[in-house]
C-alpha cells in the first residue's frame, strides 16, 4: 500500500457541504479501489447518520470514547468495537458527547496532537483518511489539521464570506508553523453551484479574485441538486443513489483530480 493521505474537510461556516463532500469523496475514492477511513469529528454526527448509523448518540463506542481514552492514557477498545464498515469504506462515528472531549482538550498537554496519535496507528490499513470537521475553528478542527496532509475547503457561493475564509487560512498557516509543517491546502471546492445565477457568478469571481494566486481552486464544481438531500435521507452517497447524476459525476472527477495531484 502506498503512503496514506489524510485529508481534512474544513470550513467554519455551516451549510457549505463538508459532510456531503467527505462522504461522497470517500465513495468516489473507493470506486477507484482505494481503502478509505472516514473520521466523523463533528459532535453533530451527521456523517455517521449519512453512513447509516441511525442513532449515533446511543453508540457504546464513538470518537468521544476514543479521544477520552487517549487523553487518559487508557487502552483503546478493540477497533471492531468502534470502526463500522461498508465495502471499501470504514468510519469512526461521532455523537454529541464529542463536544465534551473538546472541552477536555483545553487542559490536555499536547492535546492538539491527540487525533494524530490515533491515526498514526491506523495508517497502514488505508490509502485515504478523510476527516469531517464541525463548523468552528476550535480545538477539534485544530486536532484534525494537526493530523492531516492537506485541507479541502468547501465553499457554498450562497454563503461565501471573504472574511471567514481568510480566518480559516490563517489558522492553517499557524498550524503549519507551530504543529504540523507537512500540511498543505488541497484547494477550494465550490459546492451547491447553480451556475445560472448572478449570485454564483459574483461569488465565484470574488473567490478567484481573492485566492486564485495563493490557493488552488478545483476545476470541478459540485452542482446544486435536491438529489443530494434524497441520498442523505436514504443513508446513501449520491454515487450510490444516482450514479449518473451531475453531482455523482462531479465527485468522481474530484477524486481523480486529487489523485492526479499526488502523482
Amino acid at each position: 500500500m502506498t503512503q496514506t493521505t489524510v485529508i481534512t474537510i474544513a470550513n467554519q461556516k455551516g451549510g457549505t457541504g463538508k459532510t456531503t463532500t467527505a462522504y461522497n469523496l470517500a465513495c468516489a475514492l473507493s470506486h477507484e479501489d482505494k481503502k478509505v477511513l472516514l473520521v466523523d469529528f463533528d459532535p453533530q454526527g451527521n456523517l455517521s447518520m449519512c453512513f447509516g448509523i441511525e442513532n449515533p448518540d446511543q453508540l457504546k463506542f464513538s470518537m468521544f470514547n476514543i479521544m477520552n481514552a487517549l487523553m487518559s492514557d487508557e487502552p483503546l477498545p478493540d477497533p471492531k468495537e468502534y470502526i463500522h464498515n461498508h465495502g471499501n469504506i470504514d468510519i469512526i462515528p461521532s455523537n454529541i458527547e464529542l463536544s465534551v472531549a473538546e472541552i477536555n482538550l483545553r487542559d490536555e498537554m499536547g492535546g492538539e496532537k491527540t487525533l494524530t496519535t490515533l491515526l498514526e496507528s491506523m495508517k497502514q490499513r488505508y490509502d485515504y483518511i478523510i476527516i469531517d470537521t464541525n463548523p468552528s475553528l476550535g480545538l477539534l478542527t485544530i486536532n484534525a489539521l494537526a493530523a492531516s496532509n492537506s485541507v479541502l475547503i468547501p465553499v457554498n457561493p450562497q454563503l461565501w464570506s471573504a472574511t471567514g475564509l481568510t480566518q480559516l487560512l490563517k489558522i492553517i498557516i499557524k498550524v503549519k508553523k507551530r504543529i504540523n509543517p507537512g500540511i498543505s491546502i488541497a484547494g477550494i471546492l465550490m459546492t451547491m453551484c447553480d451556475t445560472r445565477t448572478n449570485l454564483y457568478k459574483e461569488a465565484f469571481r470574488l473567490v478567484k479574485a481573492y485566492y486564485q494566486e495563493t490557493v488552488r481552486i478545483f476545476d470541478v464544481q459540485i452542482p446544486l441538486s435536491v438529489k443530494v438531500g434524497e441520498a442523505n435521507f436514504y443513508s446513501q452517497s449520491i454515487i450510490e443513489f444516482n450514479p449518473k447524476s451531475k453531482v455523482a459525476t462531479a465527485y468522481c472527477s474530484l477524486a481523480k483530480e486529487l489523485m492526479q495531484g499526488e502523482q
